[in-house]
């Protein structure tokens, strides 16, 4: 896990956000969670999110690889693309996550592609397709985030709906 990668992002947004002196990789990571579970983001853009986890050190009792685990993997693939599509201004908050797990699997490395059902001003929808390292599903996701925005996500007055002293 200690390997560098770089997540491979459009153009246009890694000029709008370096233009407001944002880190992509560490906003459009796997976050805290993903990172102890080793999920690695390949590709990311509001059109399509792609993202690895291994099976190793992510099972159930029976040795499978946990649905909680594809469920971290599909809600971080699904917010990515969500905060890509909202762009700098806005926030994505997850709101529904639907997992269902076709598939057992012990061994290897999965793979998670996230791709918009909907994408519109305050809500986005991706289905997130999990496959194993013979391109079987494994799970079938769907996530829908609220997309909020950035000041009133920041500011506690605002977001709570009372007013600034």
């Amino acid at each position: 896990m200690g390997e560098q990668h770089t997540t491979k992002f459009p153009q246009e947004v890694i000029e709008e956000y370096a233009a407001l002196g944002v880190d992509l990789p560490a906003l459009f990571s796997a976050g805290h969670l993903g990172s102890r579970m080793g999920v690695r983001i390949l590709e990311a853009s509001a059109e399509r999110v792609v993202g690895t986890m291994p099976v190793e050190g992510n099972t159930q009792p029976y040795g499978l690889l946990h649905g909680g685990a594809s469920a971290v993997l599909a809600e971080t693939l699904g917010s990515i693309g969500s905060m890509l599509h909202g762009g700098s201004k806005k926030l994505a908050v997850g709101v529904d996550l639907n997992c269902s797990h076709h598939r057992g699997v012990r061994s290897g490395l999965v793979t998670g592609v996230a791709t918009p059902v909907h994408r519109g001003r305050s809500t986005a929808t991706y289905e997130i397709v999990i496959t194993d390292e013979n391109d079987k599903r494994v799970c079938s996701a769907r996530l829908t985030c609220m997309l909020r925005p950035v000041d009133a996500a920041t500011d506690p007055a605002r977001a709570g709906g009372g007013t600034a002293a």
